[in-house]
């Protein structure tokens, strides 16, 4: 029978294995993880920080379904892996055997030694520590951290300029501590808001009690006896007290402790993996935020010169990679393609998503804001100023459903018919739908009044 292994618990690693018991309902399948025994939704921490959610409601499937499946689960650390023997070792000492090794281990939070935190650095190895009151907010254990933290806390500075940092700040900030964000960029997200997007967000930092601080950044970090943060020293010449600090500065791949393993996987940024999502190592697969997919000149993992990587940190990309490499496993290989990117959130009270590489998309083509009938909405379209095609969509304060979009984005859909067709896809309730139509639209598309580009 053959035995499958899966590093990682996470989105690739438990669709991996959910696709892998539908190809094949006999082969043994493990799953390992040192962080949670079961997969959850790393999105929705902020609501159980919030008290808003159980840790079990974060969990999408009934632990039940594991068994059902006959899938097992292991909570440990892997400490070394060898191919030659085929083999994995656990907590350095439990030795589990594998036919095919699946690597899933997903990313960890970047860190930068900053003035008063050299030592920190190697220490915490992008893990929080209660002793220093520093957190990151993207695994389970940051939750325990910022929980623990919480009680002790009367106020906190947030750095970074991204989804994860605002949402730990309005999650300290909706359990009554003081927050400072600090954004290091001119305007809030620059790689996928414009300008018009990012103010409404600012805004709505603003309204809720966050103190968002912008163009600004890290200089140095003070500490008190204890070692625990008491305080921030910015570029410009800010302080500011704190007692917990949330660095939430972007993610890289989670493979720096295979490196030293007895046969370790070719790394650059990411395990290296080729078209069908195979690593250097023989029947060793990666998928999700570890895995970096390379031009390679040959079967033997020579990299193309100066050619970097794709590796693509989002939740439906490693979905899709987990997928990808269970059918690799069972059925004829295939090329693994990248989706068309999207993603949703919420900013505070206001709904937000994106379709198409806005940051990609905006830098060489032009883009048309319209203004919603509703206060913080709306509608950014990026589009090519000669095919008229749309590229890429930010929508603020509705709901839309980004799967239409997505496949108006792949078949070339128009700027002139996206516009014609966009309540068709809209989830807003009826007496409350948001609307984006009008005569400063027509006056846009006549005149160009609306183009930046």
């Amino acid at each position: 029978m053959m035995k499958i292994v899966i590093i990682g618990n996470g989105v690739a690693g438990v669709t991996c294995a959910f696709r892998l018991r539908d190809l094949n309902p006999s082969c043994e399948i493990l799953i390992v993880s040192k962080e949670s025994e079961y997969f959850f939704s790393r999105t929705a921490l902020m609501y159980v920080l919030m008290n808003k959610l159980n840790r079990t409601d974060l969990e999408p499937f009934e632990r039940e379904v594991y068994r059902k499946k006959q899938i097992q689960l292991l909570k440990a650390e892997i400490t070394d892996l060898n191919s030659h023997e085929k083999t994995i070792t656990a907590n350095k000492d439990t030795v589990i055997p594998y036919d095919v090794l699946v690597l899933a281990t997903g990313a960890r939070p970047n860190f930068f030694p900053w003035r008063g935190l050299e030592s920190d650095a190697a220490k915490m190895n992008g893990e929080s520590s209660v002793d220093s009151g520093i957190v990151h907010f993207v695994s389970m254990q940051d939750l325990d951290a910022c929980e623990k933290l919480i009680q002790t806390t009367r106020k906190a500075v947030v750095v970074g300029g991204g989804l994860i940092g605002i949402e730990l700040a309005e999650s300290l900030q909706h359990r009554g501590i003081e927050v400072t964000f600090l954004v290091r960029e001119k305007i809030f997200w620059p790689v996928a808001l414009g300008e018009e997007e990012s103010e409404i967000v600012s805004r709505e930092a603003n309204k809720h009690g966050v103190n968002l601080v912008l163009n600004d950044e890290l200089l140095e970090v003070e500490k008190d006896s204890k070692g625990r943060v008491s305080g921030i020293k910015t570029a410009k010449g800010l302080s500011i007290d704190c007692d917990l600090l949330g660095i939430c500065i972007g993610v890289r791949p989670n493979v720096d402790s295979f490196k030293s393993a007895t046969t370790a996987p070719q790394i650059r940024r990411g395990f290296i993996v080729n078209e069908y999502l195979q690593t250097s190592l023989p029947n060793v697969f990666a998928c999700g935020d570890c895995a970096e997919i390379c031009t390679l000149e040959s079967n033997e993992f020579d990299l193309v010169p100066e050619t970097p990587g794709l590796i693509e940190l989002f939740w439906y990309s490693a979905k899709r990679q987990g997928e990808g490499v269970a059918e690799n496993i069972f059925l004829k290989p295939r090329k693994y393609s990248s989706p068309i990117f999207f993603n949703s959130s919420k900013f505070f009270s206001v709904e937000y998503t994106t379709v198409g590489d806005y940051a990609a998309a905006a830098s060489s083509n032009a883009s048309l804001v319209v203004r919603g009938s509703r206060k913080n909405a709306m509608l950014r379209i990026v589009f090519n100023n000669k095919t008229r095609r749309i590229l890429a969509i930010n929508v603020l304060g509705a709901r839309v459903d980004h799967e239409q979009i997505m496949q108006w984005i792949d078949s070339g859909l128009s700027i002139e018919s996206f516009f014609q067709r966009f309540r068709e896809t809209q989830f807003d309730v009826e007496f409350g739908r948001v609307r984006f139509e009008g005569v400063a639209l027509t006056q846009a598309l006549s005149t160009d009044s609306g183009f930046h580009n």
